[in-house]
């Protein structure tokens, strides 16, 4: 199995329920918190690969979801920049294994990454329930 490295906000109840998935399929975790690690615009953009810009976004983030930052009117470089501004914009996890990387958290694409497979989760595992990622962070709950 795995050594994956999994960059989180802690305490969000999808990040452990990803995390869990990930241990019952074998695989040992590092765990990073995605909030304080020390990014630059070289470090994070490789997790992002050929994804559409909009999709390096965390949905939840208060200015994503108050329309204040409009995800796909941005260009690659404004959103490192915003992101390394601000880390609570990225989607999460990041996960990065045997020097491949990815964002968010999709069963196919990690088995594919991986090496094996993930489990198939029971719900979206992504979208935070919360109110928003504020209440989130106030209460070390989800997002």
């Amino acid at each position: 199995m795995a050594l994956v490295t999994f960059y989180e906000k802690p305490g969000c109840i999808n990040n452990a329920r990803q995390k869990k998935l990930l241990r019952e399929a074998g695989h040992e975790l590092i765990e990073r918190n995605l909030l304080t690690e020390p990014w630059t615009g070289e470090r994070l953009r490789p997790f992002f690969g050929t994804l559409p810009v909009a999709s390096w976004f965390n949905r939840s983030a208060p200015r994503v979801k108050s329309g204040e930052i409009v995800p796909g009117c941005l260009d690659a470089e404004t959103v490192l920049a915003l992101m390394l501004a601000e880390p609570l914009l990225i989607r999460r996890p990041l996960l990065s294994c045997a020097g491949r990387h990815m964002c968010g958290f999709d069963p196919g694409e990690l088995a594919a990454m991986l090496g094996s497979g993930v489990p198939q989760p029971v719900g979206d595992l992504e979208t935070c329930t919360q109110a928003d990622d504020r209440s989130c962070a106030a209460t070390g709950r989800a997002s």
